[in-house]
């Protein structure tokens, strides 16, 4: 059975409470929770992680090579900061797909830009919740 890692970053953990009008009122469990869905019904294993810190998420992406077929991660705020994330994830070789729950395009100057999308083979943005599953269907088709 292929494995998947899912990497959720900082602030994701207070989904549900933190500007509900940008992130919706879903709670990082139940994102969770439809992944664990899909992944089932796929035949696909997950390790889903959450961290606030970027050593922490760059340690887990490097350590992922050889145990993981792909990635799925919403870097969040180190979306438009991290070199370190996106020099991680080049450096993993996996097949790596972003997601964000808000559009970053239509969103503050300094979200519009992303550090993770160059080493990506794709991102699925702005269909809240739902591009999480987006992505993982896309991430599962891309490793087949």
């Amino acid at each position: 059975m292929k494995r998947i890692l899912v990497i959720h970053g900082p602030n994701l953990e207070l989904l549900g409470r933190r500007e509900p009008a940008v992130y919706g009122r879903i709670t990082l469990k139940e994102i969770n929770a439809a992944l664990r869905k899909t992944a089932r019904k796929r035949k696909i294993t997950l390790k889903i992680a959450q961290s606030n810190h970027e050593g922490e998420i760059v340690d887990l992406i490097g350590g992922a090579k050889s145990r993981f077929a792909g990635l799925l991660i919403n870097p969040a705020g180190y979306t438009h900061t991290s070199v370190a994330i996106r020099d991680a994830i080049a450096a993993s070789g996996l097949v790596t797909v972003e997601v964000h729950l808000s559009n970053i395009y239509s969103r503050e100057e300094f979200r519009r830009e992303s550090l993770v999308s160059p080493v990506a083979k794709g991102a699925v943005l702005g269909f809240g919740a739902k591009s999480y599953t987006l992505g993982l269907g896309a991430l599962i088709d891309l490793i087949a």
